[in-house]
This record gives structure tokens, sequence and C-alpha cells, in this order.
């Protein structure tokens, strides 16, 4: 029996293509080429033009896809739904073609404006500009793609666009997102950069927003460890939003990768922002925050990480800074203390990434029994005594505090001044004592 392809053209396959029910997810698991719902199988090649055309099933998916990035807005879990239902081809036609039926549940004011941006979709310009940049348009179910971005369920990116020669799943498996206020801190830029170049350091990718402050300097200090980092912009990748960055991105493209969800040429808004937060989140293993005010954009993060399960973290600042009482706030309630990579590596690492134990420095009255320990505290600070009033004050027997004094002279902690004993002036200075040990 003849079928119709997805655009109303009769094939003399079984007419299976836009019934959902008889396809696979992206992902599917099942044997044989990976077939969405939407589409069926062509064999000419594509030919990519405003409107959908025929192709092989990949190309017509990956077309679909390049296209609806230009029509639909990033975390559009409505959009989401309607891809995961229909497919994203079968979404594209029913975008692009007014006599169409809807997707379902749209309202017709939805619909009309959605339909409006489809007339200016131009997905094969878009691949090829990206293309033109050295770049790529990886999809779901590609081999690159990150599959913990999927834990955003029908907020899912489209696909990504992606500028630099990495891989981008194998980058991400080891990664940090280190993240902060734009208007930040000398002290902020300090950290940001020197917590990037430690992770750098340690073979961990740091992931940013390339923004100003915390972002560029989180950049800054993986590149110029000359480590991995990754910029997830919330514009098109040959946009480069703050047009300060223009050179740092420009840097980032050819050391690391560029990603955007948005197609090439597209402009950054609020909204835009925020949802370019929530594939940070998504994509790294955690979150470190170093500053932020209350209310900031970068908590947003930290909080959607902590609810798609990843770590959150956050580095504490003065208590008297505003740009510190955001993240102070994370810390109470939800987020763990880092101070440096060692400790952001040992939460988000493999089983034995423990960072080194923290002390202060070994001084050698440390090393003191605790007998000679009492014996020198019962010093008096100025002056000297005798053994008889020593042992009283140390309340240790006559024989045994003679014998730690002679311990403790030996060591240099005190002196005998014919029958007296007292702090010796050279320890006292050293170790900064006004009693023994005290």
């Amino acid at each position: 029996m003849n079928g119709i392809d997805p655009w109303g053209f009769a094939t003399d396959r079984p007419d299976t293509a836009d019934r959902p029910d008889t396809a696979t997810d992206d992902r599917s698991h099942a044997p044989g080429p990976t077939v969405e719902p939407g589409y069926a199988p062509h064999t000419t090649a594509a030919s990519h033009s405003a409107r959908p055309c025929s192709g092989t099933a990949r190309e017509l998916q990956r077309t679909a896809r390049a296209a609806l990035t230009r029509i639909l807005e990033p975390g559009d879990e409505t959009a989401g739904r309607w891809v995961r239902e229909m497919g994203p081809v079968a979404l594209w036609r029913a975008l692009s073609d007014e006599d169409a039926t809807p997707p379902p549940g749209a309202s017709p004011a939805k619909t009309e404006g959605l339909r409006l941006r489809a007339v200016r979709a131009r997905p094969a310009a878009d691949l090829a500009a990206v293309t033109a940049l050295g770049g790529r348009f990886i999809c779901p179910g590609d081999d690159e793609w990150p599959g913990q971005l999927d834990d955003l369920g029908d907020a899912r990116p489209l696909g990504l666009w992606v500028r630099g020669t990495a891989n981008l799943r194998l980058w991400a498996l080891r990664s940090v997102a280190v993240v902060g206020a734009r208007a930040c801190t000398d002290y902020g830029a300090h950290l940001a950069t020197t917590l990037s170049a430690g992770l750098a350091d340690r073979g961990w990718t740091v992931v940013s927003g390339a923004a100003y402050g915390v972002d560029g300097a989180a950049h800054r200090g993986a590149l110029a460890a000359d480590g991995a980092t990754i910029a997830v912009m919330a514009s098109g990748v040959d946009y480069a939003y703050p047009r300060g960055h223009t050179e740092l991105l420009g840097r980032i493209a050819e050391q690391g990768l560029v990603v955007a969800e948005l197609p090439p040429g597209d402009h950054p808004t609020r909204s835009r922002f925020i949802q370019r937060n929530r594939v940070i989140a998504a994509l790294t293993r955690g979150t470190v925050v170093v500053e932020a005010e209350l209310r900031s954009g970068s908590l947003v993060t930290a909080r959607r990480a902590r609810s798609l399960g990843r770590f959150t973290m956050g580095l504490p600042g003065p208590v008297t800074s505003s740009l510190s009482a955001g993240v102070h706030q994370l810390l109470r309630d939800e987020a763990t203390v880092v101070t440096d990579a060692d400790e952001v590596i040992e939460l988000v690492g493999s089983i034995g990434d423990l960072a080194p134990g923290r002390r202060g420095p070994t001084l050698t009255r440390d090393l003191l029994d605790p007998i000679a320990t009492r014996v020198l505290e019962a010093l008096p600070a100025q002056g000297g005594t005798d053994i008889g009033r020593l042992a009283e004050e140390a309340g240790t027997p006559r024989e045994v505090t003679q014998g730690k004094l002679f311990e403790l002279l030996s060591l240099g902690f005190v002196q005998r001044c014919g029958g007296h004993w007292e702090l010796a002036r050279r320890a006292e200075a050293a170790d900064g004592s006004r009693r023994g040990g005290a």
C-alpha cells in the first residue's frame, strides 16, 4: 500500500511517516538506523530551503532541528513536547505550511507567531554559516551529543551550534561550571582565575557564559593554564556578546569550544540568558558560584544544577560585601563550601580525588610529650622558679620534673640560672610565647 511522505507526496512505502507510534525516539535502542517520529527515510539528496524537503532520515532530522532553532525559543517545554511527540520534521512542516494542522494544543496566536518566524528560517544558510566558521550543528542522537542534557526533559536543546575542534561530549564528561557576578570585585576575579587555572591543571574543563566579570575571569584562567574551556552563549556562536569579549571568544574558539542553542547571527535577550543557564547547569558535573548578589542569574544556574542532581558549590567572601550575600545565602540553604580547585574536584571527581589535608605549620612544641608540655607551661612568663615550686605548679613528681627540664633545655626551650629555671629568651622570641606553650 502506498503511503504519503511528510510533505504530502505519494511514496511506495507504507503510510507510517507521520504516525509517532510507529517510529522511534532520537536515541532508540532498536536495531538499525535511528529514525525520529514525523519522517520516513528518503534516498534522494537533501535540498535545504526555507520549507521542508526530501533527503536522508538523518539529514532531514538535522535540517529540521536547525530550522526549529530559528523558530522556537530555547527552553520552551511546550515546543519540546511537540518535538518529542511529533518529531522535528513533522513539527517543522506544521509550522512552515499554513495549510498543515497546527501542533496539538497550540493556540491560534502562538501558531501564527511561530509561522511568522518559520518564514525566515533558512537552515541551509545557517548550516553553511557554521561550517564556514569551522563549526558544526550537533543533534540528540549524534555521537558528540552530551547525554546529560537529556536530563532537561522537554526543555532539552533542539540541538547545539558549536565552534571549535574538540569533542563536546568528551570534554563535558569532566567539566565544572564557574559562574558569578558580572560586576565582580578584584577578589572575585582573582578567585575565579585561580580556581579555573587549578581545575584546568588537573584536567577539568571549565564551563562558563563568557560574560564580563567572573565568567571572563574563569575562561581566562583556564586559557592561561593551557586548559580546556567551553563558553555557552545566549546568542549565535558568531555573535560576540559582550562586544568587549570578541577577542576572548576568538581565543576560546581556537583553544576550546563556543556553544549556543541559537543559530548563527541570532542575538541575546534577557530570557535567553536565563535559558542559557540551564544548559550550563545540565552540561557539567557541578556549579561553583564565586560572587553573586541575592538576586543573580548565577544563583539560578546553581539551583538548576541542584535540581538536576548536580553538585552546587560556593566560594565564601567578605560578609560585608553585597556581592557575596547571594553566595552565603546559597551556602546556608543548599551548597557546599569550597576554597580551591582541589576541594571542588574532591566533590565532583572520582573516588580517590581527595583534597590534601589542611592544617597550620607544625612547631617544635607540637612534638613534645604531654608531661614535658605541662612542665613548660608551668614556667612563669617572667623570671625563674626552682624545681620544687615548678613540680607543684605542673603537678608532676620532682624527679620527673627535673628530667623533663633537661629535655627542654636540650631542645632550647628553657635555660638554667643557678638553682632556678626560666624560659629561654631565644625560644620565646622564636615561638612568640609569653608563657611556656601559651
